[in-house]
């Protein structure tokens, strides 16, 4: 009991929203700590690492041949588990100062649907990174935690997380997924189709970090009545040089048109599933949505005409999974019942 006592005094428990755009870290002592994009820069020979987080990502399309930009994580889940590791110990270091008398217990939130394998290779990155023990907890859930949402209550909470690789939609009841759905459709799937869009309309070749930037400027789901215009710089596909063009919020709204659809439907999907007296609680409460994605203008307003429901977007969108996770890890007692490891 007294070894107990001294390690939860020692110890700094990290919550880790490990996401494929960006990894969030929250810790007892600090709180929201870490916000960085999920990228690398490592030797192209050697793989050592040179930069990790914001620094790595101003590397992305600009990088000389001996260096290599990567974003470990594809679709919310480990795509090259060394770099991963690396990732994760450079945050926890970041998070952990001065001597580690105890390592840190961490939870850390995952997709709904994942494969034993992916699970396993999320916890494996983090044991070896330094962490004492990993719990872990389903995306939308803690997200639906931390928008604060009854989720012991034995009520339907509808709630949709778009993050950077997958949009997931879960129905919540008694801190159980009833009904759940995703989709390898949300924000990186969004900068694709913005850079594709270019290419065809304007046959411009635009890199990945110019592409977020317009979609976060421009980016809406359905047409807003504004003459915004950006001047988008990127290299020409018919001469090869520099080129500048004049994009409009019109052009991005129908550059994004099939992602959003996708989204729509997976959201349609999941309450076809629901159960009745599970879908009379949706129809009083409403969704709530979360994640970066659902920062793009309209796409509410487009859901709630699909669905015929209410449709809030929580405070902080971004940190919605991982003040949920947070929760989860400072007061695991009450919320036993939603870890699946």
């Amino acid at each position: 009991m007294l070894s107990r006592f001294f390690s939860r005094f020692l110890t700094q428990d990290i919550a880790m929203d490990l996401g494929t755009a960006n990894t969030l870290l929250y810790t007892r002592k600090h709180g929201i700590f870490i916000n960085e994009p999920s990228v690398v820069a490592v030797d192209a020979v050697s793989r050592k690492v040179l930069a990790v987080g914001a620094a790595a990502k101003e590397y992305l399309g600009r990088t000389p041949q001996n260096i290599c930009a990567i974003r470990p994580m594809k679709d919310g889940v480990i795509a090259d588990f060394d770099i991963t590791r690396e990732m994760i110990a450079h945050f926890v270091g970041k998070c952990i100062s001065g001597l580690r008398l105890v390592k840190p217990s961490m939870v850390i939130c995952i997709p709904t649907g994942i494969t034993q394998v992916e699970k396993k290779a999320v916890i494996d990155a983090a044991l070896l990174s330094g962490a004492r023990s990993v719990s872990l907890v389903e995306e939308p859930m803690a997200a639906a935690i931390g928008a604060g949402m009854p989720v012991q209550e034995p009520l339907g909470n509808l709630v949709l997380d778009i993050g950077g690789g997958t949009s997931e939609v879960a129905l919540i009841s008694m801190t159980g997924i009833a009904v759940s759905q995703s989709v390898r459709v949300a924000g990186d799937a969004m900068n694709l189709a913005v850079q594709h869009y270019l290419r065809e309309a304007f046959r411009l070749e635009v890199g990945e970090n110019t592409a977020e930037n317009v979609k976060k400027i421009l980016g809406a789901a359905l047409p807003q009545n504004n003459s915004l215009r950006l001047e988008v710089s990127g290299k020409d596909l018919v001469y090869g040089g520099p080129r500048v063009v004049t994009v409009t919020e019109g052009d991005i709204c129908e550059a994004l048109h099939d992602p959003v659809l996708a989204v729509v439907e997976t959201v349609l999907r999941a309450l076809e599933q629901a159960p009745p007296a599970l879908a009379a609680d949706v129809y009083d409460n409403g969704l709530l949505m979360a994640g970066g994605g659902a920062l793009l203008r309209g796409l509410d307003q487009c859901i709630a005409r699909a669905t015929h429901l209410k449709v809030a977007v929580d405070k902080d969108p971004l940190t919605t999974v991982l003040r949920g996770t947070a929760q989860a890890m400072l007061y695991r007692e009450d919320y036993e019942g939603i870890f699946i490891n």
